[in-house]
């Protein structure tokens, strides 16, 4: 399926050139409706039956689940952060003294804090491999140094899909086989990738995915996703939600304290998770996500900046090459003799919002951006070469 752009279906005007979905995902029309409707029923509380504690939350569960090709719904958990899907993970890992920890260059903190954390109380070590300088080729450089870093040693991996600032894809099929012969684990942060890329749980088996729900997966800012594997299934939550336990449906007799927890991953869903505001939201962007496909939604975004990236590649602006790239989410380098400083202004006052991320100015676009968005990007830049 070959997707036009959807602009319709978004409330960015004209003149507007929204190009920060990596930070901040603008709503569609169908999540405003469906917060709205959620925010006007809990103004009548009686109308609201207990039923709404439960089965929305299955229903987003389900549709979760099906996105990212897995086939047990129960081993998806509601969280509000990934900072708190990788508590979690941590909270059920035990290492010995001298274990290493390997991680990527300049990961996002939250991919990072914990782990520090962790190596600390144990006395491990964090391995971090640093991206190669730019060749032309740094993806498969970098894939083959992460492989290469994967020993006896290794407790576990924790990486996105993608790098969060350049859109540099990790070769997780590979790296899993890798960690596989070694026994250790793989965490994936799946916040800059699921929804707009291909994800499959039954292909890539990694033993946790945490994903912020708030970009490329639409949902308000404080929801998120996390899908535990069997490593997980009798861990312990880092708190105690009453409504993660057996029999927790009947209402009438909660002080009929139940010491089992829900199948699966539910012990770790967050207190409150059924928040009647964001799930419906949620289950809103989800259904519209899986109706676009996120293999379309990459094709359409490959589409769109396909000029736009060979405009900057002929100007000096290094950017990866496409075959180890995501399309949704990429960064330019631009050259140095560039004033940075004035070039934000520029941007700013043509209504360009990206983000700055490092060395990169990093390009995330959706199916709401067309070519004239990035070319009003690009023609700013060589402005100020």
């Amino acid at each position: 399926m070959k997707l036009q752009d959807q602009k319709n279906l978004f409330d960015i005007p004209e003149g507007i050139h929204y190009l920060n979905t990596a930070s901040l995902s603008a709503s569609f029309k169908s999540i405003e409706e469906a917060g709205i409707k959620a925010l006007k029923e809990k103004s009548k509380p009686y109308l609201i039956p207990t039923t709404d504690f439960f089965d929305p939350v299955i229903k987003l569960k389900k549709l979760f689940a099906q996105l990212i090709d897995a086939d047990e719904y129960n081993r998806i958990a509601n969280i509000p952060s990934v900072s708190y899907g990788l508590s979690t993970v941590a909270n059920n890992i035990k290492l010995n003294k001298g274990d290493e920890i390997v991680l990527i260059e300049e990961q996002f903190p939250s991919n990072y804090y914990v782990w520090e954390k962790l190596a600390y109380k144990y006395e491990a070590v964090i391995k971090v491999v640093k991206q190669p300088t730019f060749q032309g080729n740094k993806g498969k450089l970098w894939n083959e140094a992460i492989l290469n870093s994967i020993n006896d040693k290794t407790a576990f991996i924790a990486l996105g899909n993608i790098h969060w600032a350049n859109g540099t894809i990790f070769d997780l099929k590979a790296i899993r086989k890798k960690t596989n012969q070694h026994n250790a684990l793989l965490i994936v942060d799946g916040s800059q990738s699921i929804g707009a890329m291909e994800f499959s749980i039954k292909e890539i088996q990694p033993d946790a995915l945490i994903c912020a729900g708030y970009k490329w997966l639409f949902g308000p800012y404080g929801s998120g996703y996390a899908y535990f594997g069997a490593y997980f299934d009798d861990g312990n939550p880092i708190e105690e939600n009453w409504s993660n336990r057996f029999n927790s449906e009947n209402l009438s007799g909660l002080v009929n304290y139940e010491s089992r927890y829900k199948p699966l991953a539910n012990r770790y869903s967050v207190g409150e998770h059924a928040s009647f505001i964001y799930i419906q939201m949620q289950i809103a962007a989800l259904k519209q996500i899986i109706d676009w496909t996120p293999i379309a939604i990459q094709e359409y975004c490959k589409e769109i900046t396909t000029d736009f990236v060979k405009v900057l590649s002929d100007n000096d602006c290094e950017i990866e090459n496409s075959d180890v790239r995501a399309h949704h989410l990429f960064g330019v380098k631009i050259p140095e003799r560039i004033d940075k400083e004035a070039l934000k202004e520029t941007l700013s006052k043509n209504n360009v919002y990206v983000s700055f991320r490092g060395n990169y100015i990093r390009i995330s676009c959706h199916l709401f951006n067309t070519s004239d968005n990035l070319k009003v990007v690009s023609d700013c830049i060589l402005a100020a070469l």
